[in-house]
């Protein structure tokens, strides 16, 4: 299995980069690197998966804090920790409470009995058009809730918990040999310093069942990829009475047909006819708001870009919308007809009695050829 280079060196940003410039870095390499530019390249679409799980991890103040300490088996799903829907902090959990038991601290669960929820993951997955004008939706996500037959005690209602005989409620035990102790989660009540000997047919003692709830979200105009709206209290719920965790929505750009999205500016591509190319001429270039009409100047060639100002996406933060930048392809006629063919051996006659004048690049170019060859 080949090994995952490091997360700051796929996006070019040192380990205290801040968050603007690990975005920024990601935005360059998906530009360049986006499938709809390189569509037969699979290096490219390798590179743009790479960065995107770069970016995930590094633009999460949780997981980049796990990934930093734990490498990429802090934010392993397989290995307990951030991925997916399985709450953050999990693999520092897991260690801390290792270390915890060890040396007599752990992670006060076994001394409060209480503690709080885990966060949720929710990857919502948008339009540009609902990204630059704002929605609303609603989504669907399981999660574990608070028993309501036995309201969290896990106990058979009616019947209350016992205190652990093992451990006395503290959810731990000490161990001594000689002068070496450890302390170490209760065997018996496995940390929870209660017991529960009648327990709940609805979550089977647990305290918490697993179940869906739908949500409204709120998504603000000019959200970009990777944004986060924080859902409070909307994450699993606490035990033994702890405070519910947070629901974490992450943003995900779909792609679009005509445009790419760069910060506030979008980009796309336009292609004009030969004529219009040299001659010059008005064009319709799409927008998100509809049509907009562009003179294209006489003499137009591949590759030259227009900017429409303040035809791309307001940002959340963003004082002014940014631009549409429009690169111009000019297109080969094809398929023609023998008249269209006849005239175009015209043209081509005409101009190649003067074609340093009317092919300026192509000279440039057969210049620096010629020069290379002469020295």
């Amino acid at each position: 299995m080949a090994t995952k280079r490091d997360y700051y060196e796929v996006l070019g940003v040192a380990r205290d980069a801040s968050e603007e410039d690990i975005k920024k870095a990601y935005r360059r390499l998906a530009m360049k690197h986006h499938p709809d530019r390189n569509p037969d390249s699979k290096e490219s679409e390798e590179k743009f998966k790479e960065a995107k799980e770069a970016y995930e991890v590094l633009s999460e103040a949780e997981k980049r804090r796990a990934y930093d300490a734990y490498g990429h088996a802090g934010v392993n799903p397989q290995m307990g920790g951030m991925g997916g829907d399985a709450g953050f902090g999990g693999f520092a959990e897991a260690f801390g409470d290792i270390f915890g038991d060890i040396f007599g601290g752990g992670s006060g669960r076994g001394r409060s009995n209480v503690y709080r929820g885990a966060d949720l993951r929710y990857n919502l997955e948008i339009t540009l058009e609902q990204a630059a004008r704002g929605t609303e939706t609603k989504i669907r996500i399981p999660a574990m809730e608070e028993c309501e037959t036995c309201h969290g005690s896990g106990a058979k209602p009616g019947t209350q918990p016992k205190t652990c005989t093992t451990c006395g409620g503290t959810g731990a035990v000490r161990m001594s040999q000689g002068f070496f102790s450890i302390q170490q989660s209760c065997p018996t009540c496995h940390g929870s310093g209660r017991m529960v000997s009648d327990p709940c047919r609805a979550c089977a003692g647990a305290g918490r069942v697993k179940r869906h709830k739908t949500l409204s979200v709120k998504i603000p105009a000019g959200i970009d990829e990777g944004d986060r709206i924080r859902l409070g209290g909307e994450g699993e719920a606490g035990v033994n009475g702890g405070p519910p965790g947070d629901l974490y929505v992450v943003i995900h750009l779909r792609e679009h047909a005509v445009f790419q999205r760069d910060g506030n500016d979008l980009h796309c591509q336009m292609p004009v006819s030969f004529a219009t190319a040299a001659l010059g001429g008005d064009i319709e270039i799409p927008t998100l708001d509809g049509q907009a009409k562009v003179r294209i100047p006489a003499e137009t060639q591949t590759g030259q870009v227009l900017r429409l100002r303040g035809k791309g996406i307001k940002g959340v933060r963003a004082a002014h919308p940014g631009d549409l930048l429009c690169e111009i392809v000019v297109e080969t006629p094809v398929k023609l007809t023998e008249r269209q063919r006849e005239l175009l051996r015209e043209f081509e006659a005409l101009s190649a009695a003067n074609g340093d004048r009317h092919n300026p690049r192509a000279k440039s170019f057969m210049d620096k050829v010629r020069d290379f060859f002469a020295g």
